[in-house]
């Protein structure tokens, strides 16, 4: 049998912890042969604080846990016996369904993607208002024109005296209305 990928409900919040769990127990119980890779789906995020951008990490799927196993009554025993395990997403009760390969080469790819270029943690469209938190225009409101997350700067529409006024601002210097 060939290993697949399985999504396993965990707790949320516990999700590093129940994939540390398996990886223990699949050790502990000698069944290598029958499990892959354990994972939690994250992608790196760019937040600004106190003007510093940092980095960190963002579960695009909480609550979830992926394992590559080949499905057999212990591998699964294994898996659903782990604590804060919930059990498996898709399939019947006893017989979970695995993701398609598409899907599970979709997520692994975004995993990827994101350690190249993280994302910005707040995201921005066209047409949305915000306000200005820092500058100049602090406390003003504006319309958002454009965005670009490569320079992570917007073009905001403000309005100065009554008449709109486009002015370039960092994410950092705008918040959400």
């Amino acid at each position: 049998m060939a290993k697949r990928w399985y999504v396993v409900h965990a707790y949320s919040g516990y999700e590093k912890k129940v994939a540390a769990a398996i990886k223990e127990r699949i050790e502990l119980n000698n069944m290598q042969d029958s499990f892959g890779d354990v994972l939690v789906p994250t992608e790196e995020v760019i937040e600004i604080r106190a003007g510093q951008k940092r980095k960190s990490e963002r579960k695009f799927f909480p609550g979830y846990v992926l394992v590559q196993m080949e499905l057999t009554d212990d591998a699964w025993h294994l898996v659903k016996e782990t604590p804060r395990v919930m059990g498996f997403i898709g399939g019947k009760a006893d017989r979970p369904a695995p993701i398609t390969e598409k899907e599970a080469q979709l997520i692994l790819q975004r995993v990827d993607d994101s350690a190249d270029k993280p994302k910005p943690k707040t995201l921005f469209e066209p047409g949305e208002m915000v306000r200005v938190t820092d500058g100049p225009f602090n406390d003003f409101n504006g319309v958002v024109e454009e965005v670009n997350y490569e320079k992570s700067k917007l073009q905001v529409a403000v309005l100065i005296f009554g008449r709109s006024t486009p002015v370039e601002l960092e994410f950092g210097q705008v918040e959400k209305v």
